[in-house]
This record gives C-alpha cells, sequence and structure tokens, in this order.
C-alpha cells in the first residue's frame, strides 16, 4: 500500500523562504525611496500653499512683523522657518503669522524633521524653499536628493 504524501518537504520551505527574502531585499529599499519621493513632494505642496497668503499680506500691505496670518496648519514632516513662526512640534496652530517683516523679495523655508523619512533628516536634514523675485515669481529649491525632487524643484 502507497502512502499519500502529505504537506511540504523541509527543502520546499526552504526554496519559498529563499524567495520571499529575495523579494524583500529589493522591494524594501525601494519602498523606502518611495516614501521619501512623497514626503518631499508633500513638503513643496504644503509650502507652496503659503505663497498665495504671502502674496495677499504684501497686496494690503500686511508687512509687519506679526501683521500677517500665514494660514500654516503643522505638519508632522516639516519645521517652517522664516517668514513664518518656527513650529517645534507637529501640532496644529491656527495662527501663524509671521516673525519677520515680509518684502517683495522672500523665501519660504521647511527643513525636514519629525516623521520624515531617515535619508530626509539624516546628518545633515534637508530643506525645502520657495524664493520670491521682485517681480513676483516664485521658485522652488530643495536640498534633498535628486532622485527624491519633483520635477517642478530643483
Amino acid at each position: 500500500m502507497k502512502s499519500i504524501q502529505k504537506g511540504f518537504t523541509l527543502i520546499e520551505l526552504m526554496i519559498v523562504v529563499a524567495i520571499i527574502g529575495i523579494l524583500a531585499a529589493i522591494a524594501i529599499p525601494q519602498y523606502q525611496n518611495y516614501i521619501a519621493k512623497s514626503q518631499v513632494s508633500r513638503a513643496v505642496g504644503e509650502l507652496g500653499a503659503i505663497k498665495t497668503a504671502y502674496e495677499d499680506c504684501l497686496n494690503n500691505g500686511k508687512t509687519a512683523i506679526g501683521a500677517c496670518d500665514l494660514g500654516w496648519t503643522g505638519s508632522s514632516i516639516l519645521d517652517l522657518k522664516v517668514p513664518a513662526a518656527p513650529t517645534s512640534a507637529p501640532t496644529i496652530t491656527t495662527a501663524v503669522t509671521n516673525d519677520a517683516a515680509l518684502s517683495s523679495t522672500g523665501t519660504i523655508s521647511g527643513t525636514f524633521a519629525h516623521s520624515a523619512a531617515a535619508t530626509l533628516k539624516d546628518t545633515t536634514a534637508k530643506t525645502v524653499t520657495w524664493t520670491r523675485t521682485a517681480l513676483g515669481s516664485w521658485t522652488c529649491a530643495s536640498t534633498a536628493d535628486a532622485k527624491y525632487k519633483p520635477s517642478s524643484c530643483s
């Protein structure tokens, strides 16, 4: 009488574990790159939203320190820099005002912190900066690695 094999042999299980290990070794670094790239894009958008408030304040003559509500609601990946009051924790704030006088040329900058990807906040924390020219045009720049930057930000 023949006995019917039930289950898997040890070698079959070892092959499956090896294949899963190889796939994980490839997928995990790719996923980490994807997360960093999406966080840089998110930061560009979050800081870009402040441009509208900045322009509104300039147009209405609210350029003195503390005269302009920039509408910053906090971020879990960024610390905001001039012209808005810095936030030290990723909490929601209702009224962030400018802590420096606004001018026709200015910058809005954020540094990656808190829950940002490790590659964005390593020993030299990366930044995203929007810079306004005297003619009113804005340009984006970032110190993040080129592979993480969106095409609209140099």
